[in-house]
């Protein structure tokens, strides 16, 4: 089931009517009936891999209870490799086993050695990347005694398979999550108006803005030799606000609805695209994932306490490990190292920045910021590039395109015909206010959480109606969320 559907249209207020018809008082059977909807909601996908989650779940929640039973550090970190062995095992099965497969093939080859393996037809469960994340990052914890072991097995499942969260994060950390399944939820108006705000806001990034761009974008990709420069210039360019949308969108519409049932997950994106560098953009983008790997990855290898190379080294490893996680193909393995070089770039111009020069006067400090988030903003297009194409060997051809093809004069009436005959002339504009919103939203949790209430009370309703209207209006394909195939 997929947040853009009639079916989630349907289940979100039938569950959310029962769930507080329960009453705020009973706790056990708000759990019980939570985890009961989350498997139907991930059950709607395929039914059959809900014993994969419900297996991770009970695994984790073994090990942790095991942990908080031994005094021995070599038994509590014996348990610990179990968990982590078992999750990163079904990761690589389901995810990476080709990857591997055609990899030790590829090295034959290279060898000279010719070596034919038959390759697995296995279908990769959606969330499994996001709830694996999650409950291995509880066993570490728990190990790390950084929190007490859950004796609720009601409660931790459901904190594994909240269906808001499930399937494409954010990634919750069991310590701020896991204790609000043991609270009481108390049904506040004011949390209820700010959550179907957020949902709305999500889904008009996802079905007006993303969907809108995800039409240009697999045009230009899919017949890229047949445009010139100019037009595939579109296809990063629009791809870089597509996957934006379509992933914040997600994000907002998960956190609106937790809020609906008294929950508050974490905030996933800040406003990434009005980063002034590299090193802000990962600061604001995918946060859940970023800290993770921060704190599971990073500095448990030595972090900044180390010298100048292990930790250069530590960095760029973190961000393949990250290219990787999105998916099993080195076009995104590419992409990680591209991005942990330009971190590493930024980071070094910084240091000697700083060094070099005094700070900038705050008089042309707001030019300078507009200028650095338009430089971001094009390096961003240019490594979403990496991420997009169908493979790395088509990347040579299309760069050459897309910078060869900018002297032709028909790429201009390619450009024009592309947006008159294919999506006319609303989305560019569509794009043009979405930002302007995020911009003057943009010290909030979402954008539009404290912004329409200033305006006044007609011009905010009609505002709400004119994204109901367009959600309506072009949720007629359900185009899936991109990062369900991560």
């Amino acid at each position: 089931m997929v947040f853009n559907s009639l079916d989630f249209a349907v289940f979100l207020p039938v569950v959310f009517a029962i769930y507080w018809l329960l009453g705020a008082a009973r706790i056990r059977p708000q759990n019980a009936f939570l985890l009961a909807s989350s498997y139907v909601f991930y059950g709607w996908w395929d039914w059959r891999f809900l014993g994969l989650i419900a297996a991770s779940t009970v695994l984790d929640f073994w090990v942790g209870l095991a942990m908080s039973k031994q005094h021995l550090k070599v038994k509590r970190r014996l348990l610990l490799t179990i968990s982590l062995l078992i999750n990163l095992g079904a990761l690589g099965i389901f995810k990476y086993c080709n990857f591997f497969v055609e990899g030790f093939v590829s090295a034959f080859s290279f060898f000279g050695s010719s070596f034919k393996a038959a390759e697995l037809n296995v279908v990769l469960p959606v969330g499994l990347s996001f709830y694996t994340l999650q409950t291995m990052g509880y066993s570490i914890d728990v190990y790390r005694k950084k929190m007490e072991a859950h004796k609720d097995l009601l409660s931790f499942a459901s904190f594994v398979a909240f269906f808001p969260q499930l399937v494409a994060g954010p990634i919750e950390r069991a310590a701020h999550l896991l204790p609000q399944f043991s609270l009481r939820r108390h049904f506040l108006l004011k949390e209820a108006h700010l959550g179907l705000r957020q949902i709305l806001w999500g889904l008009f990034k996802k079905v007006v803005i993303a969907d809108g761009c995800a039409e240009v974008v697999d045009l230009v990709f899919m017949y890229y030799l047949k445009f010139s420069g100019l037009t595939l210039w579109l296809g990063p360019v629009f791809f870089a606000v597509q996957i934006y949308c379509d992933f914040s969108g997600y994000s907002d519409i998960a956190i609106g609805t937790a809020r609906l049932f008294g929950f508050k997950l974490s905030q996933n994106f800040k406003f990434p695209y009005f980063s002034t560098n590299l090193i802000e953009f990962w600061r604001r983008w995918h946060i859940s994932l970023s800290t993770w790997f921060r704190d599971y990855i990073y500095l448990p290898l030595g972090g900044n306490r180390t010298t100048p190379f292990k930790m250069g080294s530590n960095i760029m490893l973190v961000f393949l490990v990250s290219g990787l996680w999105h998916g099993a193909d080195l076009k995104f393995l590419a992409w990680g190292g591209i991005h942990g070089i330009l971190y590493l770039t930024t980071k070094s111009l910084q240091t000697l920045s700083n060094r070099l020069f005094t700070p900038i006067p705050s008089n042309i400090k707001q030019g300078f910021s507009i200028a650095s988030m338009a430089f971001t903003f094009l390096l961003l297009v240019m490594s979403w590039l990496f991420f997009r194409i169908d493979s790395l060997s088509m990347l040579p051809q299309y760069l050459h395109e897309m910078f060869a093809g900018l002297t032709y004069p028909i790429g201009y009436r390619q450009t024009a015909n592309l947006f008159t005959q294919r999506i006319g002339l609303f989305l560019p504009f569509a794009i043009l206010g979405f930002f302007t919103v995020e911009w003057q939203g943009r010290k909030g949790l979402f954008a539009i959480e404290t912004i329409p209430n200033t305006w006044p009370k007609s011009i905010r309703w009609l505002f709400y109606f004119v994204l109901v209207f367009l959600v309506l209006r072009l949720s007629v394909h359900q185009i899936p969320f991109i990062y369900f195939s991560f």
